[in-house]
């Protein structure tokens, strides 16, 4: 039954088949989104409906890595389901795209990245499924490397995204991927930390919220100490912030998962 709910469902995305079902009848859809190179995923909640309106969160995904990452190591679907079941969580839409042109990609989210995100996916999102089509109806996440472009396309867009997080990220550009011949000067201009400057009054003006949390250290690139001292800059700038930080390797990133995505979409 969970089977035929999901291609039933899958239905109503062109391009995207039945990957998965959730346990308690939400669905998870694969293919392409316009402007990717490679396949992801898109969640529907269950009962999703065409006369109802959905908050979409968009997770971006670690380098290297694959947007698989949300199904198999936080099990967004089983989670989702049980947590909108439950009434803990409102229900919602998950899409996860793909950066670069494989799994081996360990540049950033930005460049021909970003432009998918902003350009292709949020637009083909909002005219196929029902959506709340609004900033307040949409959350950019991610982790580690994802959380550094869901901080930056959001500080590059702002009025895009109502929520941001960024779990275990950092919060300056590698000289990589999109930015690898980049100048100082170049790269200065794409720092997070000079961006959400200028960005102060537009986000304090659009109710942008942000929600930051760190793990111990998973990489040489990360450093908890940066989730601090960025959250610090946005107290500064009348921001709101949350913060979370937890002090085990050991479901790190299922912690932060659970926690951003119940500070953005508690339920009501």
């Amino acid at each position: 039954m969970a089977l035929l709910a999901a291609l039933v469902t899958a239905a109503v995305l062109p391009g995207f088949t039945a990957f998965a079902a959730g346990p308690d009848g939400g669905a998870v859809l694969a293919g392409t989104f316009p402007g990717a190179a490679r396949p992801g995923y898109v969640y529907l909640p269950p009962g999703y409906s065409r006369t109802h309106r959905y908050p979409v969160v968009y997770l971006l995904h670690g380098m290297p890595g694959s947007p698989s990452e949300y199904l198999d190591g936080t099990n967004l679907a089983p989670f989702a389901d049980a947590a909108i079941s439950s009434g803990r969580l409102r229900p919602f839409i998950a899409v996860m795209p793909a950066a670069g042109v494989d799994p081996k990609y360990d540049g950033e989210w930005a460049g021909p990245w970003e432009r998918e995100v902003v350009d292709d996916v949020v637009p083909f999102v909002d005219a196929r499924l029902a959506t709340v089509a609004t900033p307040k109806g949409r959350v950019l996440a991610g982790l580690s490397a994802g959380g550094f472009g869901a901080v930056y396309i959001a500080l590059r867009h702002p009025g895009l995204f109502g929520a941001v997080e960024a779990w275990s990220g950092y919060f300056h550009p590698l000289r990589d991927g999109p930015f690898k011949d980049d100048t100082n000067a170049e790269l200065r201009a794409s720092d997070p930390r000079v961006l959400v400057q200028s960005d102060g009054a537009a986000l304090r003006r659009d109710g942008t919220r942000f929600f930051l949390s760190s793990g111990p250290y998973h990489s040489h690139w990360f450093k908890p100490a940066e989730t601090r001292t960025f959250a610090e800059r946005l107290r500064q700038l009348r921001v709101p912030v949350r913060t979370l930080f937890t002090s085990s390797l050991k479901g790190e990133w299922r912690t932060q998962f659970d926690a951003g995505l119940t500070w953005a979409l508690r339920g009501q």
